[in-house]
Parts: structure tokens; sequence; C-alpha cells
């Protein structure tokens, strides 16, 4: 009798395991399983439109991702408020050469957070990429540094005196 119950466990053990797989499939728009077409599209307007299941990986990973990149922009920005020149304006400036020859220490992702950066109208400049060499004298204004609650989460606690 016990094992028969061992052997009904594991075939509902492996049920359960199949019905999961066949529901991960089903959201899979890479599946080729014939039953994966079934899912409701989503319209473009949709606001879960491109946007990951919530609560899966994929979202999880996504938010540090964000988070990275902002910890990035927020280092970036506090550079550019350091070391930029004032203007009458209340923006402050530096030329790409200077910034790229400090920064540099800091990341070789300069260029790519500029560009996220401006995207989230932090800093301004002209053109669409900038190059080492070629883009030396290019003015960055610096539009604003970045006011947001992570903002904590991203200043060594010695520098804050232990307060948050």
């Amino acid at each position: 009798m016990a094992q028969r119950n061992f052997f009904k466990d594991q075939v509902t053990n492996w049920q359960k395991k199949v019905d999961h797989h066949k529901e991960n499939q089903l959201i899979n728009p890479f599946s080729e399983w014939e039953g994966a077409s079934h899912r409701a599209r989503l319209d473009k307007n949709h606001p879960e439109y491109g946007k990951p299941v919530p609560g899966s990986l994929t979202e999880k990973r996504g938010k540090q991702a964000n988070d990275h990149v902002f910890g990035e922009i927020l280092d970036l920005t506090m550079t550019i408020d350091d070391m930029g020149d004032p203007q009458p304006d209340g923006t402050k400036t530096i030329t790409f050469g200077k910034l790229f020859k400090s920064y540099l220490r800091v990341s070789n992702k300069v260029v790519g957070i500029l560009l996220r950066a401006r995207k989230r109208n932090y800093v301004a400049f002209e053109g669409e990429m900038l190059y080492q060499g070629r883009d030396e004298n290019v003015i960055i204004t610096l539009l604003e540094v970045p006011e947001d609650t992570r903002v904590w989460e991203y200043i060594p606690s010695f520098m804050t005196g232990g307060f948050e």
C-alpha cells in the first residue's frame, strides 16, 4: 500500500512540473510549442505592453540594472557638478575631453552613461555621439543632479556620517 502511495505522489509531482512547464511555454514568445500562440496579445497602448511578467526574474534583473545605471548617472552628474565651470544661468559646463580624462579612472563607460543621462534630461550636449580625440572640446552642460530617494543608496555611509 505504501508503495502505491509513493508512485501516486511521484505521478502527481511530475504532473505539476508538466503543467508548470506548459504555463511557462504559453507566456514565452519564442516557444515553438503549438499552444503558445493562444496567449492574448497586448495592444501597444496597454500599460503592461513590453514589460516583464510581474514578480519574474526578468523584472527583478531589470530593476537591478535600472538601479545600477541610476548610480552611474548619479556619479557622473556629481563629477560634473564638482569639476564643471559655473555659468550665469546656474548650470555647470565641462568639456568632453576634461570629463573623459578625469572620469576614465572611475568608469570606462562614460559615453554610454552620458547618453543615458541626456535621455533623462540631466545633461545636454551637441551631437549624437561623442568620440575621444574628435570631440574633446564639445561642451557638456549639467542641467540638474538627480533628485531621488535612491540617491542615499549610492553615497557611502562614511560620507554621511552614518546618517541616512
